[in-house]
């Protein structure tokens, strides 16, 4: 009995021995095919499938920027997520949406906030819109363009204030980016930027207490 029982436990060991690498070896697998679901589309001539005219923002209108002023990706599989950039665009919501359909602007933002609080995407927050200016930046943030010119106070209206707080709020809930002034930033702040923006009249106390306060909403 004894020599049985010490076989059968031999047989055992063995047994979960095999079943454990049987498990290890599916779970690499798996692994690997996420890995490869997130590349494939990366290779020459491959795309990854969209849908036209997605938002990802509920109400935003959708008015597409010229491919040539972003690119194709997969965040925040391939890059994380962790800065909101805030734009203002020295003119109207009409111009900025024209420069940015235009492929010689070599730049465009995810989104336009107007002065009347209409929200304008231009770009797939899983994609890198050329906007802050710093490689880095672009591949890690979401740019949020604002109606108006710098010098102007009169450009930031309640509306405008509301609406990106809303539209800001949900970018940081998807992705988890921290609501204070390390991850939501002005132009201005990103390394290596010649730019101004938002200006000395954007009230950033203002706009991220309504940040926080419509991520408690939603919340």
């Amino acid at each position: 009995m004894g020599e049985m029982t010490g076989d059968a436990d031999r047989r055992l060991g063995r047994r979960a021995l095999l079943v454990g690498g049987a498990v290890a070896a599916v779970g690499t697998a798996a692994l690997a095919r996420g890995e490869l679901t997130r590349l494939w589309w990366r290779l020459p001539g491959v795309e990854r499938a969209r849908v036209t005219g997605a938002v990802d923002f509920r109400g935003a209108h959708w008015a597409a920027a010229s491919p040539a002023n972003y690119r194709h990706a997969d965040r925040p599989d391939d890059y994380a997520i962790d800065r909101v950039v805030v734009h203002v665009t020295q003119g109207s919501l009409d111009s900025a949406v024209n420069a940015f359909q235009d492929p010689g602007h070599q730049a465009a933002a995810h989104y336009i906030v107007g002065r009347d609080g209409r929200i304008t995407q231009l770009v797939r927050e899983l994609d890198v819109a050329f906007h802050a200016g710093n490689r880095a930046y672009n591949e890690r943030s979401v740019g949020v363009e604002h109606e108006g010119f710098v010098d102007r106070a009169s450009s930031f209206t309640d509306a405008m204030y509301a609406a990106s707080a809303r539209l800001t709020a949900g970018i940081c809930r998807r992705h988890g980016i921290g609501v204070d002034r390390e991850h939501i930033i002005g132009h201005v702040e990103v390394p290596g930027t010649d730019h101004t923006d938002p200006g000395p009249f954007w009230d950033w106390d203002r706009y991220i207490r309504l940040v926080r306060g419509a991520s408690h909403t939603a919340a």
